[in-house]
Formats: structure tokens, sequence, C-alpha cells
């Protein structure tokens, strides 16, 4: 078991690259305060140019941070975000990333993930099978997703997948940590069929029993199973909010189902379908929210090939990705 100070130091220097004298960033909230304080502490030891930036928990994932904020980020080098809900697919950071910022974002990020699990993974194969994973969806033209009996569709054509490796050491770089995961925004109109979700789904948790999601030309129609209006009320009252917005396809085998989004779509093997905004990793849908669904043993389809049975990934090597 790690403590925060080699957690951080981990960050710091094997994930973000952060060199002394750097302008570093934290951007944590209320709930997560204690964390912020140690990445800064452990940034000052390092000789950066540290600076701690406190808000209000937000009301909802994807929710724009205040002004001052999103302008501090502006002015950052490296910027780590511990928060409890997601400022990942929001302007402010991808305003930071255009102007050079390397940048983690940390929703829901908990005690136990710093001192066990998906923190301290190794970091080089999870870059590599979260950049294959991503060259396999940019690759493939079509995702098919079946499990328990329900299929969903989505439609890729065109589209370009993204590693998030946890790895952000140069200027632009982004993604989450704790990471691991390829993903995609499919194209916003061509999703269909259903979705059996048996993991988590963001603002409700761990699932108690499957939800599944009936989605036609990529939005939500309806939804059953013994929490279904519990999702139903998680899902923002936007019109937007209930597109379909990411395909993920977790790749960190330090990563556990804990309830917290941030680590169960990292599990090695799942998949994650997500409703809303898309726009900053090439789609063009921004809704007020960012719902992900996390789905553990699929059998998942590219192009008609099997690349994901059981919990398991079955392309592991670079040279499978070109189609016999």
């Amino acid at each position: 078991m790690a403590n925060l100070e080699q957690s951080c130091s981990i960050i710091w220097e094997q994930c973000m690259g952060l060199k002394a004298g750097e302008r570093a960033l934290i951007v944590t909230d209320d709930s997560k305060l204690h964390l912020g304080h140690a990445l800064y502490r452990q940034a000052r030891t390092m000789g950066a140019q540290a600076v701690l930036v406190q808000m209000p928990v937000a009301k909802i994932s994807g929710e724009e941070p205040p002004a001052a904020v999103s302008a501090a980020m502006l002015e950052a080098d490296v910027i780590v975000c511990p928060t409890e809900e997601s400022i990942t697919h929001t302007n402010a950071r991808i305003n930071a990333v255009k102007k050079g910022a390397r940048v983690a974002t940390m929703p829901g990020i908990t005690d136990d993930m710093f001192e066990e699990g998906p923190i301290l993974a190794d970091y080089t194969e999870v870059e590599r099978l979260s950049r294959l994973y991503a060259d396999l969806l940019s690759k493939a033209s079509v995702c098919r997703i079946v499990t328990g009996g329900h299929e969903l569709t989505l439609q890729l054509d065109g589209r370009t997948g993204v590693a998030s490796t946890g790895v952000y050491r140069e200027p632009g770089l982004a993604g989450n940590l704790p990471s691991g995961e390829g993903y995609i925004a499919p194209l916003e109109d061509g999703a269909d069929g259903e979705l059996l979700v048996d993991g988590s789904i963001v603002g409700v948790g761990l699932l108690e029993e499957p939800v599944v999601i009936t989605i036609k030309n990529g939005a939500i129609t309806g939804i059953s199973g013994k929490q279904a209006a519990q999702v139903e009320q998680a899902i923002p009252n936007h019109p937007l909010s209930r597109t379909v917005g990411e395909l993920g396809i977790g790749t960190n085998p330090m990563a556990r189902v804990t309830g917290v989004i941030l680590e169960d779509e990292k599990v090695y093997g799942s998949v994650h379908v997500a409703f809303g905004t898309n726009t900053s990793f090439g789609g063009i849908t921004k809704a007020c929210s960012h719902i992900d669904c996390v789905t553990l043993r699929p059998e998942v389809y590219l192009d008609g090939r099997l690349v994901i049975s059981q919990g398991k990934l079955l392309i592991t090597e670079e040279h499978t990705t070109t189609p016999a």
C-alpha cells in the first residue's frame, strides 16, 4: 500500500513529467481538498510554481467550473484536478489544452485509489494497450456490443479513437488519472439497439441488477430494470443529454469495480457507453452532462471481429491491428 506522498510523486513524475519551475495548478473542490493539498505539497517539494484552487462541488458531471477557475487553467503548464464531479469534457479543460497545458482530471477520486489499485498500475503497459485499442477503434466502421441477449450497434466511420494512457508529459496532452482506456465519439445518430449495463452508472453508482437501455437513432428511448427510475433521474432534462456520446474500452488491469466511474470505466476488458457531451474528443454534442454506463463482461466486435470477450482483451499485439 502506498501513502499519499508516494502516489502524488507517481502522478507528478511518471504521469505528468512535472519539472522544477513549471506552473503547476491543482483544481479541487470542497470534497477533495485534502487530496488537493497533498498534490500541492508534492509539487512544491519538486520545485514547481504550484497554485491550489478550491471551488464548490459541481451540481453534475460536465458542468463548467467557475470563470475564475477557467481563467487560472489558461495560465498553467500542468494541471491536475481531483474533484467530485468531472470537468473532463468542459470547455475549461479543452481551452487549457489548446494553450498547451498538460491536464489530468480525477473525477470521483478516492483515498483508496491513491493508496491501492489503478494509480499504482504499470503505466507503460496501460499506455501500450490504450493506444492499441484507440487505434482499433479508429480503423473500425462499426462496433457491436453483445451482452445477455441484448445487442447495440454503433457507427464509428470517420471518427478517431483517443488513448487515455495516464501519461501526459507533452504539451496539449490530457486525460483521466487513474487511467487506462481507448475511446471514441460514435456518430451521434448512428447507434441502435439495446445496451445491458451491469457495472455502474454516473449518478447511480454500483447497480444492484442489470439495467437495459434502449437506443434508437443515437438517443435513449427507454430504460428498464429495477433501478430504471434512478437512471432516469440521473440524466438531466436537456435535449442532448440522452444522445450517445462515447464508446470506451477499459485497459487498466489494476482497476476495480467500486461504483466510482473514474475507476470503473478503466476496468480491463470492460466497455462503457456514455450519453451527452463529446465535443472534447471529436464529437459535436455539447450537453450539460456526460453520463457513463459500464458493462463488465461484454462481447465486443469491431467490423465483425471479436476484440473483447468475457472481460478479456483478445487483441494484445500491435501487428494484429491489421485485419486479415
